[in-house]
């Protein structure tokens, strides 16, 4: 009978400094899987990853649940296989990666933790800080852009430490009692349940809503928005757009597409680089502005889970052509939920398209460390005086959000006009 062997299955590095959510565990103790076989999903920020087993065996210990919150290099279960299998896998901690994730190191083991401190339940609720709180640095973080003082809360994690979802229900708690709202400083809203009034249905966010409301919020609190309309004429692009698409078919499997994206992406690309705040970033400390000698540029791409931004990165050093096939690829991957953290990181400024959907403008909401961020509505045809006469132009509406400790009105209208012209016509961003 071959010899047994155990191995440990770990998180892989995730990118991320903070814990992320366990989705589901697709496995029981007792079943069999093969080398590749999806063991459980892990939910990051905007992101849904499986993590695969490193090799074939049978799950002898599942050591997390789901919804447990884990952080890179965390013990998840326990595979025995044997001998010759093991070997070929070697073990979680040098082979735990999933095969989306090639490029990332091995984990590291679990960094030691402080001794937790127990928080009385029933503490007064004082100003005191929360360094006395075991809790780790990504929930400081989150309770301290919500405005919660953790030595208020008693923890409900593993030896009282203080849990995301513990900030959540105290935030809940002070809105249900008509307190603070948390953050802003400005009274609650009333709350009355919608039930005593007829039949309701409930439906829980998805754990990417969850991450994106929290960070728009922050952001819309943060950050002082100011919106700039304008309107870009686009009936030469879109006729060289199509004239493109048309030849493309020829290719078969081949062809690429073109979107109206893909040239909105490449126009500003060109317009950042004439206009560099908008691919900046605010020090924390809000006394300097630090500028992006690179050109990311982030795409909006709405999902089953909800609202994914992954960034196409170098758009200065690209063309339209790749430009194009990497939105489709993005777009396609984020569906599919493929989309890994780094993919979603280092925009530098954000362009949203409600074309497809309509609308005429909106106001979208700064994605930070950004400073600014593009909405695209669906274009129309309009009457437009050429200076004698009125003739019909394919209009498209362009909504940008800008930080205005960073920008200010007359720079941004200036950008927003030459963007406008870039669209129009993208020989301009030759000159």
């Amino acid at each position: 009978m071959a010899d047994k062997t155990l191995k440990d299955v770990l998180t892989p590095d995730l990118g991320i400094d903070h814990p992320v959510p366990i989705a589901e565990i697709f496995v029981s103790v007792g079943d069999r899987v093969a080398k590749e076989d999806p063991l459980l999903s892990l939910e990051s920020e905007k992101a849904v990853m499986d993590i695969p087993a490193p090799f074939e065996g049978r799950v002898a210990e599942i050591l997390v649940e789901a919804d447990q919150e884990i952080e890179s290099g965390a013990l998840l279960m326990r595979l025995e296989a044997d001998g010759p299998s093991a070997d070929e896998g070697a073990s979680g901690e040098e082979k735990s990666l999933p095969a989306e994730f090639p490029e990332l190191p091995s984990p590291a083991a679990p960094p030691e933790r402080e001794e937790p401190v127990k928080v009385p339940e029933d503490r007064e609720e004082t100003t005191g800080g929360d360094h006395l709180s075991h809790a780790s640095p990504s929930v400081r973080l989150y309770a301290r852009e919500l405005g919660v003082d953790l030595s208020l809360l008693a923890g409900t994690g593993p030896k009282n430490r203080i849990r995301r979802e513990d900030v959540q229900n105290y935030v809940k708690t002070l809105a249900s009692r008509g307190s603070v709202s948390a953050g802003t400083g400005l009274p609650a809203f009333p709350y009355s349940d919608p039930e005593q009034f007829g039949p309701v249905r409930e439906e829980n966010l998805t754990g990417i809503q969850k991450v994106s409301a929290a960070h728009l919020h922050s952001s819309w609190v943060n950050i002082p928005h100011v919106t700039h309309y304008e309107k870009a004429d686009i009936t030469g692009l879109e006729a060289w757009r199509k004239e493109l698409n048309g030849l493309e078919k020829r290719k078969g499997d081949k062809a690429r597409k073109y979107t109206t994206l893909a040239f909105v992406v490449k126009a500003l690309t060109a317009a950042v680089e004439e206009f560099p705040r908008f691919n900046a970033v605010l020090a924390p400390e809000g006394d300097r502005v630090i500028f992006r000698e690179y050109v990311n540029v982030g795409i909006a791409v709405d999902t089953p889970r909800g609202l994914l931004v992954p960034v196409i990165r170098d758009t200065d050093l690209k063309g339209i052509g790749e430009i194009a096939d990497e939105i489709v690829q993005w777009a396609a991957r984020g569906r599919e939920g493929k989309l890994k953290p780094g993919d979603m990181q280092g925009a530098g400024i954000t362009v949203t398209n409600l074309g497809g959907i309509g609308g005429t403008a909106f106001t979208p909401i700064i994605n930070p460390p950004e400073t600014a961020i593009l909405g695209l509505s669906r274009a129309a045809v309009e009457p437009v005086w050429n200076g004698t006469e009125f003739e019909p132009r394919l209009m498209l509406p362009l909504s940008l959000s800008y930080d205005h400790r960073v920008i200010d009105g007359a720079l941004a209208a200036a950008f927003a006009a030459r963007l406008a012209k870039f669209i129009g016509d993208l020989r301009q961003t030759l000159l």
